[in-house]
């Protein structure tokens, strides 16, 4: 095994599909041609996953940067075709060792394709702002969403589909979330982390995402999932690899935290989506936007165009939802007015901070707030597993000759690998262009007040503050 790896993997491209007679070919721009037969064609052509085609991959971060228009649509379909190179290449390799059959093949790639299925709009936005808003602490996922959806598929479209192959796609699209089963799965355990690897986070969905994502934004992207995904190996009913591939597998989590501080939590990206999230909640009481979060004959039917139903809608009940959303489009939006990364010592008892605490740091003879006149946003950028280093979660192995598998420590590899593995920036804005300076001010007080210091790294530009 792996003396001939690259004509291996290139004839695995081709037993993703066996007979292309009956397969729909579809051209993707991240992966070329993708193969679709019959079998999941009853999936995709279907109107709950046509929906995933009004469901922006990142939401709102096309309004900064404009090529992120990609959906969650494609992604989906990155992710089936990945997971079938993933478990295909595993086959390929060692089949007699795994027994990877035609029903393990099939169940992989269907997860793959339905583990969005159950997405709300605005990327994560809706179910960890916007729900938890307006339903008190809500804790409802897209992944349980994604499960529910399976089924009203298979049952609204007479789907045939043994159910055991059902029952294991959806304690796949599960794996990772905070409700994966907690039944021990006693064989080949190896193919619940392909798609959403809830043991040390290295999965396919991952691959696309950073990829796919990199390349709309217009950004660069030097992390090579191939190198992963053909010589990835199956030891002891878990992925592993090879150890001289660990900082690739480090570039994974980088390039990752990397997009979530410079793309998916960029300052302006965050004002516009603090601005989306009041709008919705604005117009909740008129539209009822929650009311379907847990039937998915109508949860299929909401997708990103909320946004467009109350921009054009002519109820005075929305007017208040209207009027943000076309300061949106003016961009007139919420003003950023600085930042603080929390001590690395005060992370782990950190409390959240609230636009009460920024007016209760006001002085005497400071402009007034209220607690409406400011925004306060919470970043975390991780490496997928909080403080934690997810590379002490994955087990590698010293060449193919070796049964051995062992962890390997970044001391060990490198010193100038990072020694903590979270960051939580607190962000303030304000609403009122006018209102900058006053913020920022009762903000650098917040710090003194808290810290003893101002944790920003410099003031706000005065340009800023001077901005009617």
């Amino acid at each position: 095994m792996g003396t001939n790896g690259n004509e291996e993997v290139t004839s695995l491209y081709s037993l993703s599909c066996r007979d292309r007679r009956f397969s729909k070919h579809i051209h993707d721009n991240v992966h070329g041609n993708i193969y679709l037969d019959p079998f999941f064609l009853q999936f995709v052509d279907t109107e709950q996953f046509q929906r995933l085609r009004e469901l922006k991959q990142l939401g709102l971060t096309h309004m900064v940067y404009p090529g992120a228009v990609h959906s969650r649509f494609e992604h989906s379909l990155g992710v089936y075709w990945l997971a079938g190179e993933a478990v295909h290449t595993v086959q390929g390799h060692q089949g007699s060792e795994i027994n990877i059959e035609r029903n393990d093949i099939r169940t992989v790639k269907l997860a793959g394709l339905l583990h969005d299925v159950g997405h709300g709009p605005f990327s994560h936005l809706f179910e960890r702002e916007f729900l938890p808003r307006v339903l008190n602490g809500s804790e409802w996922s897209h992944e349980d969403m994604s499960v529910k959806m399976i089924d009203y598929i298979v049952d609204a479209h007479h789907i045939e589909i043994d159910s055991a192959i059902l029952n294991n796609v959806k304690e796949m699209v599960l794996a990772s979330s905070a409700n994966a089963s907690q039944n021990t799965v006693n064989e080949k355990r190896f193919l619940y982390d392909i798609v959403a690897n809830g043991q040390n986070g290295i999965d396919v969905d991952k691959f696309d995402y950073i990829v796919r994502d990199s390349r709309a934004c217009g950004l660069g992207c030097n992390f090579q999932f191939q190198r992963l995904l053909e010589t990835m190996r199956v030891m002891g009913d878990e992925i592993c690899y090879r150890a001289k591939d660990y900082l690739t597998v480090h570039k994974l989590f980088a390039t990752r935290a990397d997009l979530h501080r410079t793309v998916y939590t960029h300052a302006k990206v965050k004002a516009i989506e603090l601005m989306v999230v009041d709008a919705l909640t604005l117009a909740h009481g008129e539209l009822s936007i929650s009311a379907s979060i847990q039937e998915p004959a109508k949860f299929w039917k909401l997708d990103d165009s909320i946004l467009r139903q109350i921009e054009t809608s002519d109820k005075q009940e929305l007017k208040k939802a209207r009027d943000l959303v076309l300061r949106i489009r003016r961009r007139d939006l919420y003003q950023f007015c600085n930042e603080f990364a929390v001590p690395k010592d005060k992370q782990e008892h950190f409390k959240d901070i609230t636009p009460q605490d920024i007016v209760c740091s006001q002085k005497n003879g400071d402009t007034p707030l209220n607690e409406e006149d400011i925004s306060v946003s919470i970043v975390k950028i991780d490496l997928t597993r909080g403080r934690s280093n997810p590379l002490e979660s994955i087990k590698f192995f010293q060449d193919y000759e070796s049964d051995y598998k062992f962890p390997m420590r970044d001391e060990r590899i490198s010193h100038l690998l990072p020694a903590f593995c979270q960051d939580m920036i607190v962000r303030v804005y304000s609403k009122k262009p006018e209102l900058v300076g006053a913020v920022s001010k009762a903000f650098e007080n917040y710090q003194l007040k808290t810290y003893g210091m101002k944790a920003q790294v410099h003031d706000t530009p005065e340009k800023k503050k001077r901005r009617v």
